[in-house]
Order: C-alpha cells, then sequence, then structure tokens
C-alpha cells in the first residue's frame, strides 16, 4: 500500500530516482527501467519496490500540482476564470471531480491540512 502523501510541513521523503532511457531502449515492449536484466530476484524485488515507490511519490505530486492549478484556473480574481465545467473538460474528469480538485487545490495553496481533510482521490 502506498505511503500517505507528506504534507507542506512534514519532510518528503526520496524515492528511487526515474532514470530516462534511451528512446531506442523504451521502445522495445519488454524493456522497463533494465528490470528485465536483473536475474537476482532480491535484487529484482528491491529495485521495482523502489520504482514502484518512486511513481507512487510522483502520481501523488503530480494529482496536488493538478489540484493547485486547477484552483488557480478558477480563482475568481482572474479574469479569464474558468469554471468547473471547463476545468473538467479541459483534464478529462468529470464536474464533481473538478470541484473536488480545485478545493483541494484551495486546501493546498492556504496550508490546510487537518484530520478530516481527505483527498480526493
Amino acid at each position: 500500500m502506498a505511503e500517505p502523501t507528506p504534507r507542506r510541513n512534514e519532510p518528503r521523503l526520496r524515492p528511487a530516482p526515474l532514470l530516462f532511457e534511451p528512446a531506442q531502449v523504451a521502445e522495445d515492449p519488454e524493456h522497463f527501467f533494465d528490470l528485465e536484466s536483473i536475474d537476482d530476484p532480491r535484487a529484482l524485488l528491491a529495485r521495482s519496490t523502489e520504482l514502484t515507490q518512486a511513481f507512487r511519490a510522483a502520481a501523488d505530486r503530480a494529482v496536488e500540482f493538478q489540484a493547485i492549478a486547477a484552483a488557480q484556473l478558477a480563482d475568481p480574481r482572474r479574469f479569464d476564470r474558468l469554471t468547473p465545467a471547463d476545468i473538467a473538460e479541459q483534464a478529462e474528469w468529470t464536474e464533481d471531480y473538478a470541484k473536488k480538485m480545485v478545493e483541494f487545490g484551495r486546501d493546498l495553496m492556504r496550508g490546510v491540512e487537518g484530520p478530516g481533510h481527505v483527498d480526493p482521490v
């Protein structure tokens, strides 16, 4: 199970680095971060676990940035603000999810993280 995303007042754990693969290697569907070349099952488990944690951390972080962007786009002080429906269309979300993401983003920007706070995902 993924660890919860650390909030602004907690230090972030540094997951394993995601190393980019050369284009010709990435085209091979059997190739994935060189995991197929690891023969030792212990080493394979360790590296694949590191990658899993790194991808989860990256996904959690990306969701936070989506929420902040949604909140900024919906800011009523902006002359070009977007409605939740517009944001939903652009991000390929439902309108209800866009509304939750806008509120989550506003909470993140205000630094509000309490025990009753729920991540929309």
